[in-house]
């Protein structure tokens, strides 16, 4: 059944219905977008043609989730990141632009085609498939304790065509325990954000998105202490644990290395803010 609307009058109203939020314009445009099935191209060719009941009502419904702070990448179910469509999930994170620092690090330091990659805590496999593109070649590994956000993360492989990652349901590096395994890199975006800082985070961060992926103790260093504590054991000699970090976090990550480290660097996002530690194995 037709709706009395066009996708034009209702793009305007989804509009006005996220009237208060920065960018209502952008956002009423995807979720019609998404609830119409239709492209972009599509809808601008033709904003008089009439919506089916059934769109506008997902529309609406759509809109309504919008308002009460349900990220617009779960509304759509997917995520750019380095250019690449993601599929993502409540499962998993949410793709940022700052992690892209972390995947240019490694490019400007990888030296072969065929390096060995460790991604820990893969989420949705943004950083290992978009390091796949890159490096066609390397040998690439990807770990995440959640068997739902694997499933995410074997799918943005599979439609990437980045079928020779290899993933493996594990905590950190307890996979390869005992196997004698040697990585020229280790990457992760693992969870930094402290149990005090926790209340403060936009509600949009804090209430939809995966608190395991986010939450790392009190201190907020949980997870990249351990992660720093047990990375030599993993890297081969001259190999490189690349990793984000939160706000504030610099100075204390930096204090957590000790002569097993050397080429300390830290790289800064867009923003300014110190995103993105390098450490090389001695």
């Amino acid at each position: 059944m037709e709706s009395k609307k066009t996708l034009g009058e209702l793009y305007r109203n989804g509009i006005a219905l996220l009237g208060d939020r920065p960018q209502a314009v952008l956002e009423a445009k995807v979720l019609l977008l998404r609830a119409a099935a239709v492209t972009e191209a599509r809808f601008l060719a033709a904003p008089d043609k009439p919506c089916s009941s059934k769109a506008e009502a997902f529309f609406l419904r759509l809109v309504g989730r919008r308002l009460d702070g349900v990220p617009l990448a779960y509304l759509t179910g997917k995520k750019e990141f380095w250019s690449i469509p993601f599929e993502v999930s409540p499962s998993v994170l949410v793709p940022r632009p700052e992690t892209e620092v972390l995947v240019e690090k490694v490019l400007g330091l990888a030296t072969r085609e065929d390096e060995s990659i460790l991604d820990v805590g893969t989420g949705s496999g943004c950083i290992a498939v978009a390091l796949a593109k890159e490096l066609p070649r390397a040998r690439i590994q990807a770990v995440d304790i959640s068997e739902r956000a694997l499933r995410v993360a074997r799918r943005n492989a599979a439609l990437h065509k980045a079928g020779h990652i290899q993933f493996h349901r594990c905590s950190l590096f307890s996979a390869f325990r005992g196997t004698g395994v040697r990585f020229d890199f280790i990457v992760s975006n693992p969870p930094y954000i402290s149990r005090g800082e926790w209340d403060g985070l936009p509600p949009e961060v804090r209430d939809f998105e995966p608190r395991r992926a986010l939450l790392a103790g009190e201190s907020g260093l949980e997870l990249i202490e351990r992660l720093i504590r047990r990375a030599g054991t993993f890297l081969r000699p001259g190999g490189y644990l690349i990793f984000e970090i939160g706000d504030g976090q610099r100075d204390r990550v930096l204090s957590l290395f000790g002569k097993r480290w050397t080429e300390i660097e830290t790289a800064w996002d867009l923003a300014g803010q110190p995103r993105v530690i390098t450490a090389r194995r001695a």
